[in-house]
């Protein structure tokens, strides 16, 4: 288990390292935004490189985060063989039984009682909820930076709207002008009277400021516009990525949620049955030295024989409600499996051929 605690830490850091690029990337959207409000510099633009780069090192974490959920069924998996272990008693156990049964027995029944397998199982459950708890966390704040930026996108998105609406203000307000200065410099190409010329030279350099005035404001809203827009760009960007991310962390968590349950329904029947079998050859060895032996025995016998009848009575009445629970969680188990393999197929194979393209993900 060595090598799923490094791997655990392994990927506690790429969490880690994944939300300070998170929030990295998050704060500079929200500094463009703060900028863009204070009209100090509209000029913004987030670099491609630096999304890119927050989705090959996401993809990079998810794959070995799925590793070790692939590593936790194969551990999960291999222990069939200390269940097996258990059951069947040891070379030297069936060797001393061939002076001494009850020697045997005894051994077998000590080895059992100190059997480690309940706790090497719980260890792979611990595992699974560090893990699970890892994956939760990332996923809080995941959707606490889509939130921010779907908060930044909303404001943006009522500026950007009323910056167009000014805009195309400013383009009917520059459309009427127009008649009027052509029918002025019409008047002034055809006046005689220097008086009535200069007059009316006035009021077409009054219109023309106007106009140029107009047709300055026209560019700075097209600017900010254009840079609302390119803001705006951006921003759906992360939020689409954040969204991905969280619907990744979601198969994860269902898949790792789905599988402890399977694990605590493995170790609960392997166990109950163990015992019962245990109990079961204690039982049958009682009776056959009862026969041979004082009536103490017999009362054991029967005592014994009565606690294994109530305790064989109790798990038949409990089956049917432990198959349908059992059967429940295995067609979880099965449609997470699915989910889990066909969402993490592609990045598995990038992980292991370390083909990071740098692409959107």
């Amino acid at each position: 288990m060595s090598n799923f605690e490094t791997q655990i830490e392994q990927s506690k850091q790429e969490v880690a390292e994944a939300q300070t690029k998170i929030a990295a990337l998050t704060a500079e959207i929200e500094a463009a935004r703060d900028k863009m409000s204070s009209g100090t510099d509209i000029n913004i633009d987030i670099e491609n490189a630096t999304l890119n780069d927050v989705h090959a090192h996401t993809e990079a974490m998810t794959a070995n985060i799925a590793e070790l959920i692939l590593g936790l069924d194969r551990v999960t998996a291999g222990f069939s063989k200390d269940f097996d272990a258990m059951r069947n008693k040891t070379g030297w156990e069936k060797f001393v039984g061939i002076f001494s049964k009850n020697r045997s027995e005894a051994m077998r029944q000590e080895r059992m009682r100190t059997a480690s397998v309940d706790d090497k199982l719980q260890d792979l459950i611990s595992k699974s909820n560090i893990i699970t708890q890892m994956l939760s966390n990332q996923l809080d704040t995941l959707n606490n930076h889509k939130e921010r930026v779907e908060a930044n996108l909303t404001v943006t998105l009522a500026e950007r709207e009323a910056a167009v609406d000014g805009l195309e203000n400013i383009k009917v307000a520059l459309t009427e002008l127009d008649p009027k200065i052509i029918e002025l410099e019409n008047k002034i190409s055809m006046e005689t009277d220097a008086k009535a010329r200069t007059k009316l030279e006035s009021e077409l350099a009054a219109i023309n400021n106007q106009h140029n005035e107009l047709a300055q404001q026209e560019q700075v809203q097209l600017a900010k516009s254009q840079t609302l827009e390119r803001y705006i760009e951006k921003g759906k960007s992360w939020v689409d990525s954040l969204q991905n991310q969280a619907a990744t962390q979601m198969v994860l968590i269902n898949k790792l949620q789905t599988d402890t349950k399977q694990r605590v329904i493995l170790y609960d029947a392997l166990t109950k049955s163990l015992k019962t079998a245990q109990q079961q050859d204690v039982a049958h060895k009682i009776n056959e030295i009862g026969v041979a032996t004082d009536q103490e025995a017999q009362v054991a016998m029967t005592a014994i024989g009565a606690a294994t009848n109530s305790k064989m009575a109790e798990m038949m009445e409990a089956h049917d409600e432990h198959i349908v629970f059992a059967r429940k969680v295995l067609e979880e188990k099965a449609k997470a499996d699915e989910r889990f393999a066909r969402r993490f197929a592609k990045i598995l194979e990038k992980h292991d051929k370390n083909a990071y393209d740098g692409g959107a993900g």
